[in-house]
C-alpha cells in the first residue's frame, strides 16, 4: 500500500473492510439434503374377476399382459361381429364394395335378424334398400344381426361364403382356435373363438381400420326411427374407452371386447362368459385399470438404426449394417426396465450378396432371463457382391477364418420413454 496515495489508500482499506463485512453477513449455504431411495413399486397380480376367460392385451406390442384360460373355445355371441366389421373393412379397403353400396334386405337377413326375433336388431325392412355404412353403424352400435347377415349377402353373394371368407381372414392374423359358421354370432356347434384370439382380431381392426373402428365409440345410432344406445357400458364410465364389442347368448354368458387410450398407451381386455351385464363392464375396467396403472411400453430400438456391422465376405464392402425393420417396442411392468436384456443371433460367415430388408439374424429380447421378443434382424442396404479379385482374395481369407463363432450382443437398451 506504500507505493499508493493515501486518499486512494484509505479508500481501499473501506471497501475491503466493507466486502469483509458482507461475507460475515450472508449466511452459508446448507448442505443439500439427500433423497431418500424410493423402493421399487411391487406389482400386484391381476384383479379377481367375473368371468370364464379373459386377456389383457398391450395394444402397441401385442402381448399377453395377464390372462386367464386365453385359449378356451368359447361361444362369442356378437363378438362375433368385430370379424364381421373386419372382414367388410378390409373388403371395402380392397375395391370389392364400396361405401355408398345400396344394399337389398333380403328375406333370409329379415326373418333370421329382424325385429321378430329375440336377438338385437336393427329393424330393417324386408326388401328395402340401406345405405352400406348405415348397415355398418347398425351393426356395431346396435349389434343388428339383421344388419350382419344383410352385409355378408352383399359382401360375399351368401352368408356362408362370407363364413368362409371371415376363416380365411382368421387364419391370415393367426387366430388359430377360432371357425365361424356366421356373420351374426347365432349359437351353433361349430362357431367358437377365444378370448386370445379376440384379442388378436381387436389389434388388427384398431391398426388397419381406424375409421371404420371408430364408429364402435358411438353411443347411440337411430334407424327406422328407432334410437338404439351402445350397449357397451363402458362408454358411459370412461372416457378413454373407445370401443369395441358386446355379446350375449345363454350359451356364450355375457362377453365384452374393450378397448382404451390414454395418452400415448392402449390397452385391449377381452372378457368371456361373465354372469351379468354389470359383471362383464366391471371385469374389462378392472382389466385395463390395472394394465395402464402397472405397465409400461418402451422403444428400444428405432427402425434404422444400426445395432450390429458384422464383417461382410466376398461383397463390394467389407461389412454389412443390421438392423431392425419397425421399432422394437417392448411392454413390462412397472420398475422393471432395468431387466431387460438383449443379444443378437448372427450366421459366423456372411457372404454377399443381400438386399435390403433381408433377414440376416434375430435379435433377442429377454426380461430377467426369460424370452419375451425375438424380432428379425435385417440388411439396412443392399449389399452386392464384390469384383472377381476381391472375392479371390476372400476366399483365401476365409480359409484362415474358418468356422470361428463370435458372440455379438446388442447395445443397451436406449434410455426408457413411456
Amino acid at each position: 500500500m506504500r507505493f499508493l496515495p493515501r486518499t486512494l489508500t484509505s479508500l481501499v482499506a473501506v471497501v475491503l473492510a466493507a466486502g469483509a463485512a458482507f461475507a460475515q453477513a450472508v449466511p452459508p449455504r446448507p448442505s443439500p439434503v439427500p433423497r431418500p431411495v424410493v423402493p421399487a413399486m411391487p406389482v400386484p397380480p391381476p384383479p379377481e374377476v367375473d368371468a370364464q376367460s379373459w386377456v389383457l392385451m398391450d395394444y402397441a406390442t401385442g402381448q399377453i399382459l395377464a390372462s386367464k384360460n386365453p385359449d378356451e373355445r368359447r361361444a362369442p355371441a356378437s363378438l362375433t361381429k368385430v370379424m364381421t366389421d373386419y372382414v367388410v373393412s378390409a373388403e371395402l379397403a380392397n375395391g370389392r364394395i364400396h361405401p355408398k353400396d345400396e344394399v337389398t334386405i333380403s328375406e333370409h337377413a329379415w326373418r333370421s335378424g329382424g325385429a321378430g326375433t329375440d336377438g338385437s336388431t336393427s329393424f330393417l325392412k324386408l326388401g328395402s334398400q340401406v345405405p352400406l355404412m348405415d348397415l355398418l353403424k347398425g351393426m356395431i352400435v346396435q349389434s343388428g344381426n339383421d344388419a350382419a347377415i344383410a352385409l355378408a349377402e352383399h359382401t360375399a353373394g351368401s352368408e356362408d361364403a362370407f363364413a368362409n371368407l371371415m376363416n380365411a381372414y382368421a387364419k391370415q392374423l393367426g387366430m388359430v382356435n377360432t371357425h365361424y359358421s356366421n356373420a351374426s354370432g347365432y349359437p351353433v356347434a361349430d362357431h367358437y373363438t377365444t378370448a386370445r384370439d379376440v384379442a388378436i382380431l381387436s389389434r388388427a381392426l384398431i391398426h388397419d381400420f381406424p375409421a371404420d373402428y371408430a364408429i364402435s365409440a358411438i353411443k347411440e345410432y337411430s334407424w327406422n326411427g328407432i334410437k338404439q344406445q351402445n350397449r357397451n357400458a363402458l362408454l358411459w364410465r370412461d372416457p378413454a374407452v373407445d370401443g369395441i364389442k358386446t355379446g350375449h347368448t345363454a350359451a356364450a354368458g355375457f362377453c365384452l371386447d374393450a378397448s382404451a387410450k390414454r395418452g400415448d398407451q392402449r390397452m385391449i381386455a377381452v372378457v368371456m362368459g361373465a354372469s351379468t351385464d354389470k359383471g362383464r363392464a366391471d371385469a374389462a375396467m378392472a382389466l385395463l385399470n390395472y394394465g395402464f396403472r402397472f405397465y409400461e411400453t418402451h422403444k428400444l430400438y428405432a427402425v434404422g438404426k444400426t445395432l450390429a456391422n458384422p464383417r461382410l465376405w466376398k461383397g463390394e464392402a467389407n461389412h454389412l449394417p443390421l438392423g431392425v425393420a419397425e421399432d422394437v417396442l417392448v411392454t413390462v411392468k412397472t420398475g422393471q426396465y432395468d431387466k431387460l436384456k438383449a443379444t443378437m443371433d448372427i450366421p459366423t460367415t456372411l457372404i454377399a450378396p443381400f438386399k435390403k430388408g433381408q433377414h440376416v439374424g434375430v435379435l433377442r429380447i429377454t426380461l430377467d432371463g426369460a424370452p419375451i421378443q425375438n424380432v428379425p434382424l435385417v440388411a439396412l442396404n443392399d449389399a452386392p457382391q464384390g469384383g472377381f479379385f476381391s472375392r479371390l482374395w476372400d476366399s483365401i481369407l476365409l480359409w484362415f477364418h474358418g468356422n470361428k463363432q463370435t458372440a455379438t450382443v446388442a447395445p443397451p437398451p436406449a434410455k426408457a420413454t413411456k
